[in-house]
């Protein structure tokens, strides 16, 4: 800590973290209060103590100072980083009286991990594509919901006649029942094997496919059975030929589940009687003699059925499960436990759905299952804030990145770059490199409005100036996201210009033409040369990276390095041409080539460069 003559004294002051579920519980707690040594310089004082952190995990820490008799604290900034209720971003720091309460304190974070922490290699060259299975291709009628067959919690199903039909939302108009998630267009993992040549044709080379395990809703996370494929997707042999067939095109599969709740209408809970085993709540009954009886917590004094159990955030068709033994044999300690059987089925990690809510122990255990049965198998969660206490070497390998998709899609739409970027600078100083580099970083989601639609393309009323706008800035978007650290994901559809605000418009089927839909071949031609760009060089996926090297309202620009290559990576947002000078010495006298134009940039021996930035758009630059 660099300081102006005039501070008596300095105390470095170290807590560790405590975090629990999503955000139930937050606190710090002080391990110590170390003084700091002045140092006088040429340029001021500098104060400076050290510190070794003991264990695995997040810490805080902050600076109490002392200065003509009064006691000031030294600590993080007041940013907001989306989706995280503590405030700060790293970099610059704020000072303050020395609050009465600690709570007052924004500590800046360390995050102290495994040293041994490794995530699979090919981890940081994937690209995803992020497929809702029903809504992206049917590729066998003979396996559709049927009205009158099918149910979900007792009710009736209901099924589109139309692939192209808008989703169905009770209470709107559009003729459905009052029902959600009960609405069926057919897709299928079939579909998926039809369509796995245009996957490979785009580029991509990790499919994140959404729940495929029996359940009776459209979404799956209501999971009936664990240990088969839902039979309006196909069956466990299919799966098999698609882990293989995807294989054999360079495309790895990833699963994904919930193992914090099951669906009540479940083989393990059965509500409704829909199931032979004995369910722990079979027929509105708690019934203590089913295998399944301590997966779930009962209140017996429950007036209602709904009063008897817990649901997960209070939805009773997802009682939670327990954390007992048997639930943890079934799903990861078995040898053909969930977790087992699926990788041996031929997937190459698993996606945990709302992984905040499910207790560190769990995740430490089952990553050790994982790890056991494949070395190279990927751990993803899902938590939408900072991820560092799951990303530490014991739980997870990557999150699915919700700070990327905010700051980018705000960023693309027009908003502060400087601003923007806090967010991203948060993660790469607090996680570990070997995740920052595997992060899924994310645009588009199942769970929240497409980026389309936030950039302003919102419906068939939307206007074509509004549409190509909303276009240029999605690609902006992708453009930033191809040449950014990270594992890029595409949610199918983005590429040929699906919109849709939030769940379940977001969650429409692809606009497959032999369907009758419509889909934007250019935009399509325009992520193809995205994606090839990203594969072509091998500096935008693994190449080092630092702070921007300029910054302002509406532009960003980086400097990438691998093994000699050295990229320049310029990013604008605003709807006119920019043009910005900075200095870069490393890159002096160097040639450099756009690699999506092949215009030339040569670097003068000064280190002085200036580049002129097209309107929403941006340049790539890779030394010659």
């Amino acid at each position: 800590m660099t300081a102006d003559a005039g501070l008596t004294s300095a105390t470095l002051v170290i807590e560790e973290r405590t975090l629990v579920g999503n955000y139930d519980e937050f606190s710090y707690t002080e391990l110590t209060k170390d003084p700091m040594a002045k140092v006088v310089t040429a340029e001021g004082e500098r104060w400076e103590a050290s510190y070794t952190f003991p264990d695995v995990a997040v810490y805080g820490y902050y600076f109490e100072v002392v200065a003509n008799g009064e006691t000031y604290i030294v600590h993080n900034n007041d940013f907001s980083v989306y989706w995280t209720p503590e405030k700060g971003s790293g970099g610059e720091s704020m000072i303050a009286f020395q609050p009465s309460d600690t709570d007052a304190v924004r500590r800046y974070r360390h995050s102290s991990y495994d040293g041994t922490f490794a995530v699979p290699e090919w981890s940081k060259n994937a690209i995803y594509y992020y497929i809702f299975p029903e809504r992206f291709r049917n590729g066998d009628t003979s396996n559709d919901p049927t009205v009158g067959q099918d149910t979900i919690l007792g009710e009736a199903v209901e099924v589109h006649s139309d692939w192209n039909d808008a989703p169905w939302v009770p209470g709107t108009g559009d003729g459905s029942d009052e029902f959600y998630n009960n609405d069926f267009f057919g897709g299928d993992l079939q579909g998926i094997v039809e369509k796995l040549d245009y996957l490979a044709d785009l580029g991509v080379n990790t499919l994140y496919i959404n729940p495929i395990f029996e359940a009776a809703s459209n979404h799956k996370y209501d999971t009936a059975d664990y240990k088969n494929i839902d039979d309006n997707f196909g069956d466990n042999a299919l799966f098999e030929t698609l882990t293989t067939e995807a294989s054999n095109r360079g495309i790895r599969v990833i699963l994904d589940t919930s193992l914090n709740h099951t669906g009540s209408d479940s083989k393990y809970f059965d509500r409704y009687e829909n199931f032979a085993e004995l369910g722990a709540f079979e027929g509105e009954t708690i019934q203590e003699s089913s295998p399944f009886y301590d997966w779930y917590t009962f209140d017996p004094a429950g007036t209602t059925p709904e009063a008897m159990y817990e649901g997960w955030v209070g939805v009773d068709s997802l009682p939670n499960l327990n954390e007992s033994d048997s639930w943890k044999a079934y799903a990861y300690g078995d040898a053909d436990s969930v977790t087992n059987m699926w990788l041996d089925k031929g997937a190459s990690g698993w996606r945990m759905d709302v992984a905040p809510w499910v207790s560190d122990e769990f995740w430490r255990e089952w990553r050790d299952v994982v790890k056991a049965n494949d070395a190279d198998a990927l751990t993803v969660a899902e938590t939408w804030f900072d991820a560092s206490k799951h990303l530490l070497g014991d739980m997870f390998d990557s999150t699915m990145n919700y700070i990327f998709r905010n700051a980018v899609q705000d960023f693309a739409a027009g908003e502060s770059a400087e601003e923007m970027y806090q967010n991203l600078e948060l993660m790469r100083e607090n996680y570990p490199q070997e995740a920052f580099y595997a992060l899924m970083n994310l645009l588009s989601t199942h769970d929240a409005a497409r980026a389309l639609h936030h950039f302003g393309y919102t419906g068939p009323e939307s206007s074509a100036e509004a549409v190509a706008e909303a276009k240029t800035r999605l690609k902006l978007a992708v453009l930033f996201q191809m040449a950014y650290p990270g594992a890029p994901a595409i949610f199918y559809g983005d590429e040929v210009g699906v919109t849709g605000g939030e769940d379940p418009y977001n969650r429409a089927t692809y606009p497959w033409a032999d369907e009758g839909g419509n889909p934007d071949m250019a935009l399509l031609d325009d992520f193809k040369a995205l994606i090839q760009m990203r594969n072509d060089n091998a500096v935008l996926r693994t190449g080092s990276i630092d702070a921007p090297v300029y910054a302002d309202e509406n532009v960003i620009v980086l400097v990438r390095e691998l093994n000699g290559t050295h990229a320049i990576t310029a990013f604008n947002n605003a709807a006119e041409t920019s043009e910005v000078t900075f200095t870069v010495d490393d890159l002096a006298s160097l040639n450099f080539n756009d690699a999506l134009s092949s215009e030339a940039l040569a670097v003068p021996a000064s280190g002085e460069i200036t580049l002129t930035l097209p309107a929403i758009g941006g340049q790539v630059f890779i030394s010659q």
